[in-house]
C-alpha cells in the first residue's frame, strides 16, 4: 500500500470531480450552436464528450465538415458561459468540508477548462481561499493526460513528485498524475464511469472517503 505519510500536495480535478458544472456546460454549448441547426444536447450527451478541453468539445459537436464556423461558435460558447458559470454549478456533496479539513496540505487545480474561467468559477462559488494554485488547459505547454501540468505545479510549490498526489475523475487525471510519478485517486461520481478508471492507485465513491484514505479521522 502507498504511503500517505509524506503527503505535502493534494491535486485536484475541477469540474467532474469537486464541482458538477454539466448543466451550465450544456446550456452554454446549446447556446453556441443552436443558431447553426444542431440539434440541443442533453446533460448526457456533455457528459460524455468533456474532459479534452474547450476546442476539442467544439470540434467533436461539429465533426469535420463544419470547420468554418468553429470559431464563431467558440466566441458564443466562451460570452455565454463567462456569464453562467454558476448559474447551476455546485460543489458535490463533501468538497467544501472535505477542503476545510485538508487545511495542513498544499492545495491545487489542474483543470482542462481555461486558467480563467477555472479560477471565477471557484471564487463564484467560494472554493478559490482553499488552493495555492489553479491552472487551466492554457496555462502549462500541454495539457492533460500530458503530466506537464502536473510537473509545473510541483515546481510552483517545490514539491516532489512522492509527496503529492492527484485526485479527478477521468484517465486524463491518471495518466497526468502517472507521467509525472504521483500517486492516483479516481472519484467515481464523476462524468467517466468505473472501467475507465482501472489505472488508479485508489477508487473514493464521495470526496468524503479522501479524508480516510488519507488517515485525517476528526479529532
Amino acid at each position: 500500500m502507498e504511503n500517505f505519510n509524506n503527503l505535502k500536495l493534494i491535486i485536484f480535478d475541477l469540474d467532474g470531480t469537486l464541482v458538477d458544472s454539466s448543466m451550465d456546460i450544456t446550456n452554454a454549448l446549446n447556446y453556441a450552436i443552436t443558431p447553426y441547426g444542431f440539434k440541443p444536447l442533453t446533460v448526457e450527451d456533455t457528459i460524455k464528450m468533456v474532459g479534452e478541453g474547450l476546442t476539442r468539445l467544439i470540434e467533436k459537436i461539429l465533426e469535420d465538415n463544419n470547420v468554418s464556423i468553429k470559431d464563431a461558435v467558440l466566441d458564443r460558447f466562451i460570452k455565454y458561459y463567462s456569464e453562467h458559470l454558476a448559474d447551476f454549478t455546485r460543489p458535490y456533496p463533501g468538497v467544501t468540508k472535505t477542503l476545510e479539513m485538508l487545511g495542513r496540505y498544499k492545495k491545487a487545480i489542474i483543470s482542462n477548462k481555461r486558467e480563467s474561467l477555472s479560477k471565477k468559477l471557484l471564487e463564484q462559488l467560494g472554493l478559490i481561499k482553499f488552493f495555492d494554485v489553479v491552472l487551466g488547459s492554457d496555462s502549462a505547454p500541454e495539457k492533460k493526460p500530458s503530466p506537464a501540468p502536473v510537473k509545473k505545479v510541483l515546481k510552483i510549490l517545490g514539491i516532489e513528485p512522492h509527496r503529492a498526489i492527484i485526485v479527478g475523475d477521468s484517465d486524463f487525471d491518471i495518466q497526468a498524475g502517472k507521467g509525472a510519478g504521483l500517486i492516483t485517486v479516481a472519484v467515481t461520481y464523476g462524468y467517466r464511469n468505473r472501467e475507465m478508471l482501472k489505472d488508479a492507485d485508489f477508487l473514493i465513491d464521495s470526496m468524503g472517503e479522501l479524508l480516510t484514505l488519507i488517515e485525517i479521522h476528526d479529532a
